[in-house]
C-alpha cells in the first residue's frame, strides 16, 4: 500500500482553509451537505446496499451498517441541526489584567487536525466530518472495509458541500480502508492533534496501545441495569426491556440486568414474557437460572459472560444480596460507560450515583438516553468513557481545545 502521508499532509495544509473560512460559509457548506444528502438519499443507499450484502445478517455489525430511507434523511436532519449550533471557537473563556499591565485573555480555538477511526456506522463518516467543519477542524476519516462504498459516497458530498462554498475540500479526508493506514496515521504526530476511535473493545484498545498520536477514548458500553429491592417492579420491568431490545446493537443497550434477591422473584417474572416476545437470550448466574427456569432461550452465564458487550438480543443476569454487592459486581465489570439504578429509596439511589464510576449515571431511567442528541448538545462523535478533556456524549462543545493571548505595551521581564 502507498503510503497515506500525502494525504494526511494535505488535510493539515487545508485546515488552515477552514478555520480562515467565515461562519456564514460554515453554516451555508453543512446546509449545503444536507440538503444533497437528502436530494441523494436513493443513491446513498444503493450504495449501502453493496456495503449490506456482504455481510452476514446475523451478525450484529450489519444493523449497525445498513442505511434506509429514514435513517439517511435523519443524517440530514441531524447536520442541519450542527449547523444551526453556535461555533464553539473564537469564545472568550477568561480575561484579566495582570499587575504589570499584561492584558490576558484565553479563547477556544480548534484542536487541529482530527483523527477518527470507526467501525461500520456509514453515519459516522458524516457526523464527524459536520462536527469537524463546524468546529474549523481538519478531519481524517479511517472507516472499516465493511463500509467502504456507504463511505465513498459519504466523501464525494461532503467534498463537494466544502468545494461549492471555497473551502479546500482536502479539509476532509477519507483514508483507504486498509488496516496499514490506521498504523500510519497513529504515528503521524506532526500533522494529526488528537486520533478518536470508535467501535469495539478491540479497536478502542489497539489504538490506545499503539497511537503515538494522543487518544480520546469513545468506550465501549457495558452497561448494568441494577433493580434494587425498593423497586418499582413495573417500572423496572420497562427499563429493563427499553434498554435492551429497543436498538441492542448500539452501547447505550444495557448488557447486564443486576437485581436483588428479595425482589427477583416478581421481576424476572413479569420480565420473562417480555423477553420472550422479542426473542432475548438470557446468560443468568445460579440463582437467576433457577428463577427462569422454563424460560426457551437460558444459559448458565460463564464468568466471561458479565463484562461482555453483547450488541444483540442477549443479556445477562446477576442476583445479588444488597446494593453493596451490586455495587462490587458493577465496579469489576463495568467500561465505566452508563449505569443505572431503578429503587423508590432516595438514600440508596443518591449512594449509587455518588459510588459509580461512568460518564453517564441513571436514577429511574433507561441508559439509552446517553446520546448527543438527547441530551440536547447535538450530534456526537461518540461516547467518551474517560476522563481527561470528554467524559459522556463528546460533542461540538468539546472538540477545541484553549489558547493564551498576552497583549503588552513593550512590557519585559
Amino acid at each position: 500500500m502507498q503510503s497515506i502521508e500525502p494525504l494526511i499532509i494535505k488535510t493539515y495544509k487545508a485546515a488552515a482553509s477552514l478555520r480562515n473560512a467565515t461562519d456564514e460559509q460554515v453554516i451555508k457548506t453543512l446546509t449545503t451537505l444536507a440538503d444533497a444528502i437528502a436530494a441523494n438519499k436513493e443513491a446513498i443507499v444503493k450504495s449501502n446496499e453493496k456495503d449490506v450484502a456482504r455481510q452476514d445478517a446475523g451478525d450484529p455489525k450489519t444493523d449497525r451498517l445498513r442505511l434506509n430511507a429514514d435513517r439517511v434523511l435523519n443524517i440530514a436532519k441531524s447536520i442541519k441541526k450542527v449547523a444551526q449550533l453556535p461555533n464553539p471557537t473564537g469564545k472568550q473563556l477568561e480575561q484579566r489584567t495582570l499587575y504589570n499591565g499584561l492584558q490576558l485573555e484565553k479563547i477556544a480555538v480548534p484542536l487541529g487536525v482530527v483523527g477518527a477511526v470507526y467501525e461500520s456506522r456509514p453515519n459516522v463518516t458524516y457526523d464527524i466530518a459536520a462536527l469537524c467543519i463546524r468546529s474549523m477542524n481538519g478531519c481524517i476519516l479511517k472507516g472499516s472495509s465493511d463500509a467502504e462504498n456507504s463511505n465513498l459516497a459519504a466523501i464525494e458530498l461532503i467534498k463537494n458541500a466544502l468545494q461549492e462554498n471555497n473551502i479546500d475540500p482536502d479539509c476532509v479526508t477519507l483514508l483507504p480502508p486498509a488496516r496499514e493506514s490506521v498504523q500510519e496515521l497513529m504515528t503521524a504526530t506532526k500533522y494529526v492533534d488528537v486520533i478518536i476511535p470508535r467501535g469495539s473493545e478491540g479497536l478502542i484498545q489497539f489504538v490506545r496501545k499503539n497511537s503515538l498520536v494522543p487518544v480520546i477514548e469513545t468506550g465501549a458500553g457495558v452497561c448494568h441495569v441494577y433493580i434494587e429491592k425498593d423497586a418499582n417492579i413495573d417500572k423496572a420491568v420497562n427499563i429493563a426491556v427499553n434498554a435492551k431490545v429497543t436498538r441492542p446493537s448500539v452501547c447505550n443497550a444495557v448488557d447486564t440486568i443486576v437485581v436483588d434477591r428479595q425482589v427477583a422473584g416478581e421481576f424476572l417474572g413479569k420480565l420473562q414474557p417480555l423477553f420472550t416476545k422479542h426473542a432475548v437470550e438470557v446468560f443468568a448466574d445460579e440463582q437467576a437460572f433457577k428463577l427462569l427456569e422454563g424460560y426457551q432461550m437460558l444459559q448458565k452465564a460463564s464468568a466471561e459472560d458479565f463484562g461482555r458487550e453483547f450488541l444483540s438480543l442477549k443479556c445477562a443476569v446477576k442476583v445479588v444480596e444488597n446494593i453493596d454487592e451490586a455495587l462490587e459486581h458493577i465496579r469489576q465489570f463495568s467500561t465505566k460507560h452508563s449505569e443505572a439504578i431503578v429503587s423508590e429509596n432516595k438514600a440508596n439511589c443518591e449512594r449509587f450515583i455518588k459510588e459509580v464510576d461512568a460518564a453517564v449515571v441513571y436514577s429511574n431511567a433507561s441508559t439509552r438516553f446517553t446520546d448527543g442528541e438527547e441530551f440536547g448538545l447535538g450530534a456526537e462523535i461518540g461516547i467518551s468513557t474517560q476522563k481527561l478533556h470528554a467524559r459522556g456524549p463528546f460533542a461540538l462543545e468539546k472538540l477545541v481545545t484553549e489558547k493564551w493571548i498576552i497583549t503588552g505595551d513593550g512590557q519585559i521581564r
